[in-house]
């Protein structure tokens, strides 16, 4: 893909966190990807048309997929291939006991009181089998991930921006995709070493993004924005600043979420402790809370700012009424992934929507439904993508 220089605009992908649920967004990949290969050919992939591609947790795991290099140096996956990898793998990630569920919840509580609920052993072997060796340098597009180091106690973004200047960050993805989706109480924390050239070595003690940024869409824009501050030849673009949003193009996924449904209350909550906000009904309340505010914040920060500029170049794809075991990050039954696909397929239908800070529920925005709007987003991305080759091949 040709620079942004080349072109009008900076494209950003930025895809959430939520275990299993990323089959949400892999469905409206899968979409987006299928309109693209109507107007540019069989071979498009979503790789090359974003400048950016960030994802946290299960969306950090999505994001390296889509940019990772293949032996021919094409992406590694597709979006039509990603609900299909969560099929196929979730059972044996996030493997079910086989009891009744008010055995399977008691199990579930003694596991948050004396360690992860699972392993990650099948998943860091699948990870490490399908990532390979290919380090961040050498994504076929900018990916950034967060995740947060709990020895220094803060968040450590991995972006391929920053690896020339600090090389330290140039891990193999399948370390970074394993740290982003070590979520608390469910997937260990992960640690790992890398080497500068001048053979200093620095330690990574890494768990989920999404305790800092489990929507990246900001935390992307943010390294944007700093690159065109420091005069990166990338974003050379005539008459553009480094806050100039109506040159910025965001498309936000989210995994959905069970707000609607509106499980918890000040009742409930003034009576737990420790493990009540570890695990309740099955649920996990510390880590709904703090995933959920931080996407909404970051969401509704971008929102504003595209409003206010009254530039169309933002759009978030969210779910939030989602409801019993589909609201879930690990419940892999045949059955439920089969349920998730059909929300997934469902969003694709639903109107256009904005959080509304003050009700918490997503309203309409009377720009058609989610398909028609990727419709729309295709075909700007496709321009985009014959004006920066036209430019670039041009004497």
């Amino acid at each position: 893909m040709q620079p942004p220089a080349s072109g009008n605009l900076v494209t950003i992908l930025s895809i959430d966190g939520g275990g299993i649920r990323g089959i949400i967004p892999g469905i409206i990949l899968g979409f987006l990807e299928s309109e693209l290969q109507k107007l540019d050919g069989e071979d498009a992939r979503i790789a090359d048309y974003f400048d950016v591609i960030s994802g946290t947790s299960t969306g950090g795991l999505i994001a390296a997929m889509l940019a990772a290099p293949d032996k021919k140096n094409r992406p590694l996956y597709g979006g039509k291939d990603i609900k299909a990898f969560y099929l196929e793998h979730s059972l044996k990630i996030f493997p079910q006991p086989r009891c009744p569920s008010i055995i399977a919840n008691a199990v579930r509580t003694i596991k948050a009181m004396v360690g992860p609920q699972y392993s990650g052993k099948y998943l860091h072997r699948l990870i490490k089998e399908k990532l390979g060796d290919t380090r961040l340098h050498q994504t076929l597009t900018n990916v950034i991930i967060p995740t947060f180091d709990v020895k220094q106690l803060q968040p450590t973004i991995f972006s391929s921006f920053q690896v020339n200047k600090n090389p330290s960050l140039d891990a193999l993805v399948s370390d970074i995709c394993i740290g982003t989706s070590a979520a608390p109480t469910y997937l260990p924390a992960h640690y790992f070493r890398t080497e500068n050239p001048n053979g200093s070595v620095r330690q990574f003690n890494l768990i989920d993004g999404g305790v800092a940024a489990n929507n990246p869409a900001l935390v992307a824009v943010s390294e944007v924005t700093k690159e065109i501050s420091n005069g990166n030849s990338d974003f050379d673009v005539p008459d553009m600043k480094p806050t100039d949003y109506t040159r910025f193009l965001v498309l936000s996924l989210g995994t959905g979420s069970s707000k609607s449904e509106k499980k918890y209350s000040a009742k409930k909550a003034s009576k737990w402790g420790v493990l009540g906000w570890l695990t309740n009904g099955g649920s996990t309340p510390l880590v709904d809370v703090y995933t959920q505010a931080s996407a909404d914040m970051v969401d509704i920060h971008l929102s504003t700012v595209f409003q206010s500029l009254k530039c169309e170049h933002y759009l978030r794809i969210q779910d939030d009424t989602l409801t019993g075991d589909v609201a879930s990050v690990d419940k892999a039954t045949r059955e439920n992934l089969e349920n998730i696909v059909k929300v997934g397929e469902a969003l694709l239908k639903k109107p256009v929507s904005k959080v509304n800070l003050d009700t918490g529920v997503s309203e309409p925005l009377n720009q058609g439904t989610n398909e028609v709007a990727l419709k729309r987003l295709a075909e700007t991305l496709s321009v985009e993508k014959q004006l920066r080759r036209g430019k670039s091949s041009a004497p």
